[in-house]
């Protein structure tokens, strides 16, 4: 049975959608069968990122409402043949899903993919809720500022009082992305350090991803930015998927800055 693995950040606008594209694609790199389910009933973004927008014919309400199979409506990845997607309704809003229909989805999906990656959407409402309900592992993603802190915090405190898993007496994995960091503003005091966040929060850090330009670029062009061999958030990404995937990589250091021939001679052992 697969893995399901639930993206949240509490506060949207922190990278979730992105960074729910990039490891899904991550994954698949990898070898594993991956796929990813836009649970943001009514605002669906994830589409785009991957580019996929112009190939959704059916949806995950039609699937659970019994109006279309998963073959059908499930997309394969045009990057990667193990990663697929399923994508969220426009036309419905986040009072149709109920609980007993994301199981039985979340189920079949097991039964398939190695991971299955949803998608929540931003804030805690009912949405957020059924995301969660089912989930083994929550990846929770933030910015390195005090609003996103505090609205993870909240989100956490939601997941531990919402999930299946706690309450049949199991825990839910916890792991940290801290998502958009500048070195100079860490050494600024502009924005927390890692280690801040990580007292704050309480969950195990699984990775740091650095800002980029490319980010921006890389979603309007449909092609998530782990594609690109030269994007530092990529290289971040490629990191953070092999930790899902269970190897041993070590924490870079993105938080000091680096420049002239020092970041030279440094790019020359990663």
């Amino acid at each position: 049975m697969g893995i399901v693995i639930a993206v949240i950040s509490g506060k949207g606008g922190v990278g979730k959608t992105t960074a729910t594209a990039n490891l899904g694609l991550g994954i698949a790199m990898y070898g594993k069968k991956c796929i990813v389910v836009d649970f943001d009933i009514g605002q669906r973004n994830l589409d785009m990122i991957l580019g996929l927008e112009n190939r959704v014919v059916y949806d995950l309400v039609q699937v659970m409402d019994g109006e279309a199979s998963v073959r059908q409506a499930v997309i394969k990845s045009k990057a990667n043949d193990n990663l697929h997607f399923l994508a969220a309704s426009q036309t419905k809003d986040k009072g149709v899903l109920n609980s007993e229909k994301v199981k039985v989805l979340v189920e079949s999906l097991k039964e398939t993919y190695e991971y299955v990656i949803l998608d929540s959407p931003a804030g805690i409402e009912s949405g957020f809720e059924h995301t969660i309900e089912f989930a083994d592992t929550a990846i929770v993603i933030v910015n390195p500022e005090v609003s996103s802190i505090r609205d993870a915090d909240r989100a956490i405190g939601i997941l531990d009082a919402k999930s299946q898993r706690v309450k049949e007496g199991e825990e839910v994995r916890k792991l940290l992305i801290v998502n958009r960091i500048s070195a100079e503003m860490v050494q600024n005091g502009e924005m927390l350090k890692s280690e801040d966040i990580l007292d704050i929060l309480n969950i195990t850090l699984l990775g740091k991803v650095p800002e980029d330009k490319g980010v921006i670029d890389a979603s309007n062009q449909g092609k998530p930015v782990i594609l690109n061999e030269k994007s530092i958030a990529g290289e971040a990404y490629i990191r953070i998927s092999k930790r899902l995937c269970g190897e041993d990589i070590p924490m870079k250091d993105i938080e000091s800055p680096q420049t002239g021939v020092f970041r030279k001679f440094t790019g020359m052992f990663r």
